[in-house]
């Protein structure tokens, strides 16, 4: 029992640490919230025909934000289609609603509700309506009604996490084969800066900028992919066949690529692409979920199967558990490590891509210390620094577990010195806990 219990938190102990982080967000940020958009618009509804009746003459209030306008249109559809009686629809500020209520008075109109966001309803025109505008009857101000929940667990905050992760999670994916290894790769952060630049550069230069196509911008990127794809084969070559330690190779290469991008942008944004161009990092075509997140689930999908199902797979993890019986085995360790070290420079150059479709457009600043959060991601997922062990599973987790804190520290209004302090100390934990494991091994 107590050799089964060791080995499920082994397993799976940083998929219980999320989902208890998720439970004291969701705690620590429960708050009082109310609908918005068309769903508060069909809650109001409801009410002004509970309260008033099918045929009550309406004033729809709503402010000028979008979710507001959403609200308005909606509520003005329903009410007419049911039979109500719109007399306006204010959009703007408690100035124009006064000077609305005003015309209706003037006019001799008669008003049973007053339709209002949460915002709105909480305007001092409304406060007193019998004293100052006492010619409309006796409206009554409609409001949503409120409820509480978590603000971490509203749909849009956890989709928001998923996407901001996505660049980070799918980098990490080279970083776990790599770190498995035994090696590391400190120069992806830069490849993410250079293939975003490169991508943008060619599509600026050659594909016909604001005006590119399709086949176009898909050529530039997969260009600016492989050429990130070359570096790492750079990398791999001089450590395999100069036997130079990884962390000085991909250290100089961080360097390079930093340099390169800077160079090629020439210290400046690219951003002379199309609309379109945004797809990838900001459109939701499946399930409403970012096209960003179902990118990096279907990576993540391949990876398992290719860590856990193929020979190749097998390999890596022999390579890291022991170099030398892999070599006396028959394995061509180069091979494998050169595999691993361009994997990892052509899912920088996707990440680097998908940021600059994120941002829509090309700059050498992207990914920052992005190489610390991949690390990171892979460490707290469970990787062992010293090679032979790692789970893809574990690492997604690992990049959720970095993304929900920094999000829930964001929420909680931590600022961001603390947060740095909080992650270097869970990085610290997650390695430490490495070590014990591998100790008691």
């Amino acid at each position: 029992m107590k050799r089964t219990l060791s080995q499920f938190f082994s397993d799976y102990g940083m998929m219980v640490v999320l989902l208890l982080l998720c439970a004291f967000f969701s705690v620590v940020t429960l708050t009082e919230q109310s609908p918005t958009g068309e769903a508060a618009a069909k809650q109001v509804l409801a009410i002004i025909q509970q309260q008033s009746g099918k045929s009550a003459r309406v004033v729809v209030a709503a402010s000028d934000q979008p979710d507001d306008a959403a609200f308005a249109a909606k509520l003005e559809r329903d009410l007419a289609a049911s039979g109500a009686s719109v007399v306006t629809v204010v959009k703007g500020e408690p100035k124009d609603a006064r000077e609305a209520l005003q015309e209706i008075t003037l006019s001799g109109g008669k008003v049973d509700a007053i339709a209002c966001t949460k915002v709105t309803g909480a305007w001092l025109v409304f406060a007193d309506l019998k004293t100052d505008f006492p010619a409309l009857g006796e409206p009554r101000v409609i409001t949503p009604r409120s409820y509480r929940w978590p603000n971490f667990l509203k749909t849009e905050n956890l989709l928001n996490i998923a996407n901001q992760i996505a660049v980070i999670a799918i980098v990490a994916i080279g970083m776990t084969m790599v770190i498995i290894t035994g090696g590391i790769d400190l120069s992806v952060g830069s490849l993410i800066a250079l293939s975003a630049v490169l991508a943008a550069k060619f599509i600026r230069d050659f594909a016909g900028g604001a005006n590119a196509t399709l086949v176009g911008m898909t050529l530039a990127c997969l260009a600016a992919i492989l050429i990130c794809g070359m570096i790492g084969a750079f990398s791999g070559g001089m450590i395999t066949r100069f036997g130079i330690p990884p962390f000085i190779v991909t250290l100089a290469m961080m360097l390079v690529g930093s340099g390169l991008a800077y160079i090629l942008a020439k210290g400046q944004s690219i951003y002379q692409i199309p609309d379109s161009f945004v797809w990838l990092g900001r459109g939701a075509d499946f399930l409403s979920l970012p096209n960003a997140v179902v990118l990096m689930l279907i990576l993540y999908f391949l990876a398992h199967v290719l860590m856990s199902r193929t020979q190749i797979g097998r390999y890596i993890y022999a390579v890291g558990c022991n170099r030398q019986a892999a070599r006396y085995s028959g394995l061509s360790v180069p091979r494998v490590l050169m595999f691993t070290y361009v994997a990892s420079a052509l899912l920088a150059g996707l990440g680097g891509v998908l940021m600059a479709s994120q941002l829509k457009s090309g700059s050498a600043t992207y990914g920052n210390m992005y190489e610390l959060y991949v690390i990171a991601a892979v460490v707290v997922g469970g990787t062992s620094l010293s090679g032979g062990e790692g789970k893809m599973l574990g690492t997604l987790t690992g990049a959720f577990t970095i993304a929900v804190i920094q999000n829930g520290m964001n929420l909680t209004n931590v600022e961001s010195y603390t947060q740095k302090v909080v992650l270097g100390l869970v990085i610290l934990g997650a390695v430490l806990l490495d070590n014990l494991r591998q100790r008691k091994r």
